[in-house]
């Protein structure tokens, strides 16, 4: 099995050279400039929202509306899984079906920020400080619901914990892979010019 994931990422990896040849890093340095600067200030401050906050929180939004058929847990769970399933799925549209590696790297920063959106909804949990939005006029905290009926609720920090770390190994993994794509297209460029 680990060498058949082995070929795969070898593959794909190749497939990534191969892609960034004849493309501008140029045009895609001030993107990533961005995603590197909104990851060191979510980083900073967890009340920071980057460019990408407006989108997720329709599709959070959208997810309680989506999965209110399946139940009050799911409703309620709806939005958290829709604002990380977009991401994922932008993230492996671009990848699998277009074959556009740094548009990968970007859905996987978009993910990171939604996690650590995520962390700091959890982390309200017992507090009830942020200003929610939602349906109707008394909109329910999410997490502050679920894990009160879970009996978890004292251990919302520890979760929104837990929930940084992975935001921050996906956003150090996208950026790391988009400067890769960078290097590797100004490489390209510079070995073209001394032909």
């Amino acid at each position: 099995m680990w060498t058949t994931v082995v070929d795969y990422l070898s593959a794909r990896r190749a497939d990534a050279e191969e892609w960034t040849n004849g493309r501008n890093a140029l045009v895609r340095l001030p993107l990533l400039a961005y995603l590197v600067y909104a990851g060191i200030r979510h980083l900073a401050d967890p009340m920071y929202r980057s460019w990408f906050a407006g989108v997720t929180l329709v599709f959070h939004e959208m997810g309680h509306l989506l999965f209110s058929a399946f139940g009050h847990t799911l409703m309620i769970l709806g939005g958290t899984i829709l604002q990380l399933l977009v991401p994922t799925a932008a993230a492996l549209y671009l990848v699998l079906r277009q074959r556009d590696y740094f548009g990968g790297a970007v859905g996987g920063a978009w993910l990171s920020y939604s996690l650590w959106e995520m962390a700091t909804y959890v982390s309200d949990a017992n507090k009830d400080a942020l200003p929610l939005v939602g349906f109707g006029s008394n909109p329910e905290h999410d997490w502050g619901t679920l894990l009160t009926e879970w009996h978890l609720l004292n251990s919302c920090d520890t979760f929104a914990t837990g929930i940084r770390v992975i935001a921050f190994v996906v956003w150090g993994a996208s950026m790391v892979a988009a400067a890769w794509l960078c290097w590797l297209m100004w490489k390209s460029l510079d070995s073209k010019v001394a032909r």
